[in-house]
């Protein structure tokens, strides 16, 4: 398999991400890695290892996109960027998978653009995977599609479910629909419908899922909107960061408490694990025709090789073949319900 990593992505690029790479390259040695990039300078990096991998080659790109960069303005002007590049090689079939740890807009936006969808699936999103004192939960979409459909969000039910059994292990994913409320008739137009479309379908759907319920083990796949998704994953990320630098921060304050830091500390060093993301590697841009995994801006090496851990995976599993078997499984009435007239925003 062949793997396109877009060395100039991330806050650490290219140092971190040539080292994950070459970490990767030496543990998966019968794949072969393609870092995509300033040569001059990833070649700089690889020196520092002396001897470079048989299995790592280098493609030559001239630009960069930026973290904070329009994703679609970027990339079509910047067509020589490493991210669309690395997105390119998929296309013309030089390369199998991409990874990259960059501008995650342009990554969902070169992908969509070269490498089109597979078939029957009508939008990418992204599955990102939470862990919790229970296990995982999968929220999909994240970010990729912010203007959603029912059909949409049922597609995402199905893509996140084939993820769920084949990359994480899970027979028979439990997939709830985020909402304001457990109720049947809570939420707007979009949440009622897609309630809809996924009581009807053959998915494990178990009903409208809160906000909190991401975290108590009651599903572990919570169907959303890109706009929503992105919010809450943010805004967990970043009460998590905060609640353990207010804890470390209050249990300094005087020698005992310092001592019970100590004594925990095997503790957290374990919540910690736990609550990483580079454990993970990157999250998967589901229902795309190729394998795209979207690292964390703040991805270190070790995040890197997970990511392209994941990719080999995804190829192994053959999640994608399953994605379009699942979606043309959908049954008869799941399509007739799309397609009435007095169902005008489900398509």
């Amino acid at each position: 398999m062949r793997i396109a990593v877009d060395a100039m992505g991330g806050d650490s690029a290219p140092s971190e991400i040539v080292k994950g790479a070459v970490n990767a390259a030496c543990k998966f040695s019968n794949h072969e890695i393609i870092l995509v990039g300033d040569q001059k300078k990833i070649h700089n990096e690889l020196d520092i290892f002396g001897t470079t991998p048989n299995n790592i080659s280098v493609v030559h790109s001239s630009q960069v996109v930026g973290m904070n960069e329009s994703a679609t303005i970027a990339v079509r002007k910047k067509i020589d960027s490493s991210i669309t590049k690395s997105v390119k090689l998929v296309a013309k079939k030089e390369a199998d998978a991409v990874v990259s740890a960059g501008n995650t807009g342009a990554t969902v936006a070169a992908a969509t653009l070269f490498l089109r969808t597979l078939e029957g699936v009508k939008r990418p999103g992204i599955g990102v995977t939470i862990p919790t004192f229970h296990g995982v939960c999968v929220v999909m979409d994240a970010g990729a599609n912010i203007k959603c459909k029912p059909a949409h969000l049922l597609q995402y039910g199905i893509m996140a479910s084939v993820f769920c059994k084949y990359i994480l292990n899970i027979e028979k994913p439990r997939v709830g629909l985020l909402n304001i409320g457990e109720e049947d008739a809570k939420g707007n137009d979009l949440v009622k419908e897609a309630f809809t479309l996924l009581s009807s379908s053959p998915l494990n759907f178990i009903g409208n899922a809160e906000g909190r319920d991401v975290f108590d083990g009651k599903f572990d796949i919570v169907v959303c909107e890109g706009f929503v998704g992105n919010v809450l994953l943010k805004f967990a990320e970043g009460l998590t960061i905060s609640l353990l630098s207010a804890f470390v921060s209050e249990a300094k304050k005087n020698t005992l408490t310092r001592i019970g830091i100590w004594l925990c500390k095997p503790t957290l060093k374990q919540l910690r694990s736990k609550n990483d993301y580079s454990e993970y590697g990157g999250v998967p841009l589901l229902g795309i025709d190729g394998i795209c995994i979207i690292a964390h801006g703040r991805s270190d090496s070790k995040a890197i090789q997970n990511a392209i851990r994941e990719a080999i995976q995804f190829r192994k599993y053959q999640v994608n073949k399953h994605i379009v078997s699942g979606v043309e499984r959908a049954d008869s009435s799941l399509v007739t319900a799309i397609q009435r007239d007095n169902f005008p925003n489900l398509n």
